[in-house]
């Protein structure tokens, strides 16, 4: 019998994730089916599914209580990729603490809760680190949206960044500017069932003085990349700090830091672009670890 696999977008991303065509393609070669849908489609059944994969519900941050109480009907009406627990846990990006505690190179991280001075954790955190530049954005949050930089000096717009996020029941981040990320982008490592399968390069996203964008995505300048061996052996190691065992699919986002050294950006477990378009064979790849999670009938 053939397999119907849904690949989950939002209505505002369908026509922006170039990863939906090759991936049906791929899954319709290797004797599967895939539907794309819509994650707040009302009318979708996901309990005729084998497997509902978030690909892109990329709008899911403005409407989390909504996003959640989806995700859990969805696990319970078929096989949820990656599953909800993994899911849960990763948009929220307090999970950079928690791997910086399990020793993981992470990007120095500091946090603003909720009812916290902002003001005194920004005092402290340009106390701790010289950076000339520093990032906040908010702990749960796509697309670098409410993210900006911004120079060392200029307290007051900062604290007023922050002060926003707050407003809104958020917890900022704060986190210093990596400046090599200006020469040499991010490294994006992709990750399919717990084996590095390609990567890309991404050029920087944040320009200085620049505001947040206001797009569903900043805009992204992307191209193959060959990573060097530091960079996939910090992939590695940062993966076997994820509290979930192999994953069906993972992206690791790295900088380099003043020293040289790769450092963990962000961790995509949930909806990442994996640039199929820049590595031939990755979907055909990507594809086959999606039916091999199926149970057999």
């Amino acid at each position: 019998m053939t397999r119907t696999v849904a690949l989950v977008t939002a209505r505002a991303a369908r026509a922006l994730d170039e990863d939906l065509a090759p991936l049906a393609a791929a899954l319709a070669a290797a004797g599967a089916r895939a539907e794309i849908a819509d994650w707040d489609d009302p009318h979708f059944d996901w309990r005729r599914c084998d497997a509902a994969v978030l690909r892109s519900a990329w709008d899911y941050h403005e409407r989390l209580p909504e996003f959640f109480s989806w995700l859990e009907r969805t696990a319970r009406a078929t096989m949820l990729l990656n599953p909800l627990p993994v899911v849960r846990w990763s948009l929220d990006k307090h999970y950079l603490g928690e791997l910086a505690r399990a020793g993981a190179p992470v990007v120095p991280t500091r946090y603003v809760e909720p009812g916290e001075d902002p003001g005194a954790v920004l005092a402290d955190f340009l106390g701790s680190d010289p950076c000339r530049e520093l990032v906040v954005k908010p702990a749960v949050g796509a697309g670098s949206r409410d993210a900006r930089r911004h120079a060392r000096g200029q307290r007051e717009e900062i604290s007023a960044h922050m002060l926003g996020l707050l407003a809104t029941g958020r917890s900022a981040m704060l986190q210093p500017y990596l400046e090599g990320v200006d020469r040499d982008g991010e490294t994006a490592l992709m990750f399919i069932d717990g084996r590095f399968s390609h990567a890309i390069r991404k050029g920087a996203l944040l320009p200085a003085g620049a505001p947040s964008t206001a797009a569903l995505f900043a805009p992204e300048d992307i191209g193959a990349r060959t990573p060097a061996p530091d960079e996939l052996a910090a992939g590695e190691r940062i993966l076997a700090a994820v509290p979930f065992g192999t994953l069906t699919y993972a992206r690791v986002d790295l900088l380099r830091d003043a020293g040289g050294a790769p450092r963990l950006l962000e961790l995509e477990l949930a909806e990442p672009s994996f640039y199929f378009g820049h590595a031939p064979g990755s979907a055909q790849r990507f594809a086959a670890a999606l039916l091999e999670r199926l149970a057999p009938r």
